[in-house]
């Protein structure tokens, strides 16, 4: 835990040192396509016009991004994950676990490395304010179905997604879930058994 969090404060330093050379990068971009649609007519006002949106765009983009590394910064706020390994653990058991990385896919990534036979897929990556408290609940909804009942660190559930799903909705309605599987390595060595 202490190494995933040291690993979190570099990645949300080094995020944070990138984002606002985007920011400026782009504040700067926008400034000089405004100045030159300022004197531009016709078919170059068009087309500046439409970098200038394309630049306020990214620059918006860019601005949610330091508010999302922001909010990372505070203990609390990350992304809470459900992902399943048919292949390793069987149909209807999912993992659902913690991060505050900015990139929660890495996580996801050295979780499935060489320890499992096959890569994890992702159904919901969801973004919460207070992720602990978020992962907290949904342990605590679906305790009876804890595969490992006495290591309590072993954070996998044999239930349905689709009640996963909906414990999830009550806290955070705008989560979108991938109902299947890829499964992609394990569906095709069964192929070519």
């Amino acid at each position: 835990i202490l190494r995933d969090e040291i690993k979190a404060e570099r990645e949300i330093e080094k995020a944070k040192a990138e984002n606002e050379k985007e920011l400026e990068k782009f504040g700067k971009l926008l400034e000089r396509a405004v100045s030159l649609a300022e004197q531009a007519k016709g078919e170059e006002l068009e087309k500046l016009n439409s970098q200038i949106n394309l630049l306020k765009n990214q620059l918006e983009e860019a601005k949610e991004k330091e508010k999302k590394i922001s909010m990372a910064q505070q203990t609390k706020a990350g992304y809470v994950y459900v992902i399943s390994n048919i292949g390793s653990f069987g149909d209807n058991v999912f993992k659902i676990g913690m991060t505050r990385r900015l990139e929660p896919q890495e996580r996801i990534d050295e979780l499935g490395d060489a320890s499992v036979p096959f890569a994890f897929d992702v159904h919901a990556l969801i973004w919460h304010e207070n992720a602990p408290e978020l992962e907290r609940n949904l342990h605590a909804a679906f305790e009876r179905y804890r595969v490992n009942k006495i290591n309590l660190r072993k954070e996998f559930f044999k239930v349905s997604l689709v009640a996963i799903e909906n414990e999830a909705r009550k806290v955070k309605a705008d989560i979108v879930f991938r109902r299947d599987a890829e499964a992609k390595e394990y569906r095709q060595g069964l192929l070519m058994e």
